[in-house]
């Protein structure tokens, strides 16, 4: 068992992390798994993500998560509960990666990832007077890995830095139908004012990798894991850039005017990165 999680809370980058993991994991040779609560579901029941699960279902980023990976993922509000109903169904899968799973103690890990971004711990202070989830260990825990989504590292403790960048866009209609985010799509969108949407802990992070590739915003921040009953973009709105996360809960129909446009990340994991985790793993594994 592989869990991903962080100490502060919000968007630290647990999610494209996951993805880059298992992405990594399976060139390795493994069939991962992936189990999650699901923030953001209508139940608390356990269950299978499939291709046609909706977020109200199974949560936004596990949906995210199956549809990038195509790996089996289960969700339930006792994780220890999706893994066993996840090996249960699939007996060939040989490596569990758990989301968000850090804080969950009754979940036994062999090894962890705990992602920070440029905040690192922010005031030290446990929420609500600062962001942490729990106190900062004075020692790295054993068998951690850490990983920083920022461009340096942010806390005392060593560790890589991944490198993400815009993988480019894609019509919505497209996206759901499979076509992969291009840069060359992006591209087209420079030139003129198109609104950036995102229903994510650090909107910020987006909009400022979208201006830093050339695109003049009217930035729209929404609160995370928002449901887009209504569409909040303004109703003169002629291009509507969203993040993979938003698009997972707007039907392909929605793709008529303004136009949406799904714009990917490619979040890249550190050379041996991998490498020294599943090295961790086996010699933990041996005992």
């Amino acid at each position: 068992m592989i869990v991903v999680g962080n100490l502060v809370a919000g968007g630290a980058g647990k999610t494209p992390t996951v993805i880059a993991l298992v992405q990594a994991l399976q060139a390795a040779g493994h069939r991962p798994g992936v189990i999650s609560r699901g923030h953001g579901r209508r139940d608390t029941a356990t269950r299978a993500v499939r291709d046609r699960s909706t977020p109200a279902e199974v949560g936004d980023e596990p949906l995210l998560i199956r549809r990038r990976t195509a790996v089996p993922t289960w969700v339930g509000a006792r994780r220890i509960d999706a893994a066993r109903a996840l090996c249960a169904a699939h007996p060939e899968v040989d490596l569990i990666v758990a989301d968000d799973g850090l804080q969950h103690r009754a979940l036994a890990r062999d090894v962890q990832v705990v992602v920070f971004d440029e905040r690192g711990i922010g005031n030290g202070r446990l929420l609500p007077a600062g962001p942490l989830r729990e106190p900062m260990p004075r020692h790295l825990p054993v068998n951690t890995h850490v990983l920083y989504n920022a461009a340096q590292p942010s806390t005392r403790w060593a560790g890589p830095c991944a490198e993400r960048r815009l993988a480019g866009a894609v019509r919505l209609q497209a996206w759901w139908s499979g076509v992969s985010p291009s840069p060359e799509a992006l591209a087209t969108l420079r030139g003129h004012r198109v609104v950036a949407a995102a229903g994510m802990a650090a909107p910020q992070r987006f909009f400022a990798m979208l201006e830093a590739a050339g695109l003049a915003l009217d930035p729209l921040p929404l609160p995370d894991h928002y449901a887009f009953a209504t569409p909040p973009w303004p109703a003169q709105a002629t291009d509507v850039l969203l993040t993979e996360k938003d698009a997972v809960k707007l039907l392909p129909a929605a793709d008529a005017r303004p136009r949406l446009w799904v714009v990917g990340l490619d979040f890249r994991l550190p050379d041996g990165f991998v490498a020294n985790l599943l090295d961790n793993l086996q010699r933990v594994t041996r005992r």
